[in-house]
């Protein structure tokens, strides 16, 4: 038997499932008689779950079910709301679909009468990509536009954005590792402004943290830890030219290293600092320590790794005389930039393709950002930026601790057996821990679950 297909008034989906239905009611008129009478929500996949008695199909009556039962999957229906609609339908009157996925509300019931869902177990594992919540099969089949489902709570409204208020909180843990002796330093001032001379020059918040990641002895560590922000404030271009500032005062402070005659000179360190000063945050790094914006869960890496075989600094190394011997520059140091270290360097203001300039990356802090982790190669070499800050997310939302964040880093990357110190800050924008990301369950994706596509494989098999 043939169905003519009227032309309807709605909209192409809406026409298909108009036609589908009264299709589908003179093919198998028992078994919508029995389903819209009982009353019941049941999905077009409950067809092929019946008992065998309610299957006397033929080869061709299997084959326009199966079409049937995927129509009705993609279109998100069930068939007793196509039921309730089938006097408008049949009367070829056009409208929207029948189904709540139609509704104008865009709300959903589900079977327990919720409407929103909350990711309560993985809260503190959000998904990788915040614009989209995917949840694909190996055979699903999209009900759905992709653009249309988005995380709860992610952009925040120009009103949020303008009440903006930033709480600096911080915390830090160091631990040797396997290592004989301990290198590395760190610093961390919450409130930059009740330092001498700097309360009148500073907008409100200000901090200043930073890692220094020694290698061949402490001493260039320590002297940079306790001479960098001196050399930043007293600049010329500070604070008006802060990014001039900051690259000036990491190579004074390089240069002031190698001149004092007692320390040794033959030591290096990278640096990895962080400044704020009011909404805005200035990361100025040389050498393999990173920092990491957690943002709604997201990781953002805001420095980027010195390490000889990365292109950049290959190509800067051989263009100016420099050579990379197994992932090490001169066949000495395993980073392409540092302060110390000038026995490689040569003599005072010779080119050497050992740099101690850092890259500034200056970024405007929104209500998105959470916190961000500074940690040295220790780290990093055992764990993703997206794991750290997966680990730190969850554990604020627990106690809200960023001292208890870096212990628990540290505990991790000894556990995934790191060979080097290890050394990590966490600073916290806000007094409050982390939202629960949310998710509304009317968004969620409809597809035929592996049980359904049994009982399909059961039907066509004839069993």
């Amino acid at each position: 038997m043939s169905v003519p297909f009227k032309r309807y008034n709605g909209d192409r989906k809406t026409c298909i499932c108009q036609s589908l239905y009264i299709y589908s009611s003179q093919r198998f008129p028992l078994l919508i008689s029995i389903y819209i009478c009982s009353g019941l929500r049941f999905s077009a996949l409950n067809l092929l779950s019946l008992p065998p008695p309610f299957l006397p199909f033929s080869a061709r009556d299997h084959l326009s079910l199966v079409f049937l039962t995927v129509a009705f999957a993609r279109c998100g229906c069930c068939l007793n709301s196509f039921g309730e609609a089938s006097d408008t339908m049949s009367g070829g009157v056009g409208g929207g679909c029948p189904c709540p996925r139609g509704s104008s509300d865009g709300s959903m019931e589900d079977p327990n009468g919720d409407t929103v869902g909350t990711l309560n177990q993985n809260a503190g594992k959000p998904p990788r990509d915040h614009s989209v919540m995917r949840h694909f099969s190996s055979s699903s089949w999209s009900a759905e536009p992709e653009s249309n489902i988005n995380i709860i709570g992610l952009k925040s409204s120009p009103e949020q954005k303008s009440d903006l208020s930033l709480v600096m909180r911080s915390g830090s843990y160091s631990d040797k590792g396997p290592k004989q002796y301990m290198e590395d330093e760190f610093i961390c001032i919450d409130f930059l402004s009740e330092c001498d001379g700097l309360g009148a020059n500073l907008p409100s918040p200000a901090a200043f943290y930073g890692v220094f990641d020694g290698h061949g002895g402490v001493d260039a560590a320590s002297f940079t830890r306790k001479n960098i922000l001196k050399f930043i404030v007293k600049d010329a271009h500070f604070p008006s030219g802060i990014k001039k500032a900051i690259k000036s005062a990491f190579v004074k402070a390089d240069l002031a290293f190698r001149d004092s005659s007692a320390l040794d000179s033959s030591s290096g360190t990278t640096a990895l600092i962080a400044l704020m000063l009011g909404s805005s945050m200035l990361i100025a790094n040389a050498g393999d320590s990173r920092a990491v914006l957690g943002k709604r869960g997201r990781a953002v890496e805001l420095s980027k790794d010195h390490k000889p075989n990365c292109t950049s600094e290959r190509l800067r190394i051989e263009k100016l005389g420099g050579v990379i011997y197994d992932g090490y520059l001169n066949g000495q140091l395993s980073v392409a930039r540092a302060l110390g270290d000038w026995h490689i360097k040569g003599s005072k203001g010779s080119k050497s393709p050992l740099s101690s300039e850092p890259e500034v990356e200056d970024i405007v802090l929104t209500e998105e950002d959470e916190f961000l982790i500074m940690g040295c190669d220790g780290l990093w070499d055992v764990m993703s930026s997206q794991c750290a800050v997966t680990m730190v997310r969850k554990e604020l939302m627990q106690h809200n601790d960023p001292t208890k964040c870096a212990k628990v880093l540290v505990a991790e990357a000894l556990q995934r057996n790191t060979c080097d110190n290890l050394t990590v800050v966490v600073v916290c924008f806000s007094k409050d821990p982390p939202p629960k990301i949310e998710i509304p369950r009317s968004y969620r994706r409809r597809s035929i679950s592996a049980e359904g596509l049994d009982l399909l494989k059961g039907v066509l098999n004839g069993r």
